[in-house]
């Protein structure tokens, strides 16, 4: 009886998400393969025969795969140091970790465009020291792309991370040195392990609001397109539905394709989970 209640309690969520997010997709999904002629694929043929296209795509997947990469690189410490503080300075340091999240990515963006413009901030301070004689041409370019995204996701990385090797137990790494094991060892062969969960959430929250994200990529790629800016162009600009949907079918296979290899990569690593 108590089952029932359950389940009724979950009827309203599951209604919602079928209604508004898997219905509509499965919608999206079927306008691309089922035409007045009947099933086809030659939407996606054609597109994948278009090397414009296909440097759209390959350049989306390494700035999002480059800006993931960067987030753990600069999170995993970040986080290790924030894990090891008292309560109050731990609480300190998650909320400064927080607070970018609570300003508006054009407002970032925006600010990322004063800072690395040829006449930015940035440019200023090189020439003005000497290591450079002419300004960088790094904004509306991959980096400027990469360089917002990072700055946009790297605070969840922290905070995931931060939550993982709280719960990783000090007398666990106290018992591996005293049998023996370096600082290193322990780090590499007990902490890196036990943090893989975090590092996966981290890594598939970022990947995924990397490649699919839009408003970052718009202002500071300029007319360097990713997947997100090129959808955009063809559903809104050009008013070509049939196609925008095609490019959203991709974004979503690419997507589930990445998160099931993480994971698979994740099981290799801690197979215990």
């Amino acid at each position: 009886m108590k089952k029932r209640y359950i389940y009724l309690l979950l009827l309203p969520g599951v209604l919602f998400l079928t209604i508004f997010m898997i219905l509509p997709i499965f919608l999206t999904i079927g306008t691309t393969i089922f035409t007045e002629n009947g099933f086809t694929l030659s939407g996606y043929l054609e597109f994948f025969k278009d090397s414009y296209f296909i440097g759209i795509l390959l350049t989306t997947l390494r700035v999002a795969i480059i800006t993931t990469i960067v987030c753990i690189l600069l999170g995993f410490p970040a986080a290790y140091f924030i894990s090891k503080l008292g309560a109050r300075q731990k609480a300190i340091m998650l909320l400064l970790t927080i607070f970018p999240l609570l300003t508006s990515p054009v407002v970032r963006s925006f600010s990322w465009m004063v800072i690395v413009g040829k006449n930015g901030v940035l440019n200023k301070i090189l020439m003005g020291t000497g290591l450079i004689t002419e300004p960088l041409d790094i904004l509306y370019t991959p980096v400027a792309i990469m360089i917002g995204l990072i700055h946009l996701f790297l605070p969840m990385v922290i905070v995931t991370l931060v939550g993982v090797m709280e719960n990783i137990e000090h007398d666990l790494l106290q018992a591996a040195e005293s049998l023996g094991a370096s600082r290193l060892t322990v780090f590499l062969k007990i902490v890196i392990p036990l943090c893989v969960p975090g590092l996966m959430i981290g890594s598939i929250l970022v990947f995924v609001g990397s490649f699919t994200a839009y408003t970052t990529p718009a202002l500071l790629g300029g007319q360097q397109r990713v997947i997100s800016t090129f959808l955009y162009q063809n559903a809104m600009t050009l008013n070509d539905w049939q196609v925008a949907s095609i490019i959203a079918t991709i974004m979503m296979v690419v997507t589930i394709v990445i998160i099931v290899s993480m994971n698979l990569f994740a099981k290799k690593l801690n197979p215990r989970g």
